[in-house]
């Protein structure tokens, strides 16, 4: 449910009708400038990737690839 331009005891009760029935929720409004966004999305799973930087070896303690890290595929996390 996608919910703009109502009053915050609107939103509300929406959200929490919603939450209740496992719906996901949106809102949010702009006032010229300023805007604002809330999202309940219950409860979800999501995916990280993080980039993995290997170790340097000890064998090379100087050069140019003593000081370049290399980077691994990124590992993916839920």
């Amino acid at each position: 449910v996608c919910l703009t331009c109502c009053s915050r005891e609107s939103m509300v009760r929406i959200n929490q009708i919603c939450h209740k029935n496992g719906i996901k929720f949106f809102t949010g409004d702009v006032f010229g400038y300023h805007g604002y966004m809330f999202a309940d999305l219950g409860q979800h799973e999501f995916v990280e990737e993080k980039p993995k930087v290997a170790k340097v070896s000890t064998g090379v303690e100087d050069g140019p690839e003593a000081k370049r890290a290399r980077l691994e595929p990124p590992e993916t996390t839920m």
